[in-house]
């Protein structure tokens, strides 16, 4: 299988956990839209709902390159709870891995995710939040390509 998440246009929806220290988890829900222009830059934005609490949402705006044929890309990032945000990304056979880090963050916040395909329209995402060297959240969620419209 080829990527379809991150590597074509498209809108996408997200529906899993998140899980806070000490907390419960809570369910999230989410959408995701990928755009690329036409010289190799991507954009991606992301918001995640909490369903049922008071809890603020979460946004993500992302920017890119990619180049045609390349395994590793860099991106920065505003993020509603980080700020601005460096990161890097390579492209895995089956998976997609990000790892970011907070810029200029006294609490040295840094994130890994990883999306791993299970069919061409669907990925299961693993990602955390660490502070320093302790985890502070972490999110499961599958992400589903939703058909063009």
């Amino acid at each position: 299988m080829t990527h379809t998440f991150l590597l074509e246009s498209g809108r996408w929806l997200l529906q899993g956990n998140w899980l806070d220290r000490d907390a419960m988890p809570t369910p999230v829900k989410g959408k995701i839209l990928v755009a690329w222009s036409r010289d190799d830059w991507f954009t991606m934005v992301t918001k995640l709902l909490f369903p049922g609490t008071d809890r603020d949402e979460i946004s993500f705006q992302y920017r890119g390159r990619l180049n045609t044929g390349d395994r590793q890309y860099t991106f920065v990032l505003q993020h509603s709870l980080l700020g601005r945000v460096e990161g890097e990304g390579w492209i895995a056979p089956e998976s997609i891995i990000q790892r970011y880090w907070a810029l200029g963050d006294k609490r040295r916040r840094t994130g890994f995710e990883t999306l791993h395909q299970l069919t061409p329209d669907r990925y299961c995402l693993s990602s955390s939040i660490m502070a320093g060297h302790q985890l502070d959240s972490t999110m499961e969620a599958i992400v589903e390509r939703q058909p063009n419209q």
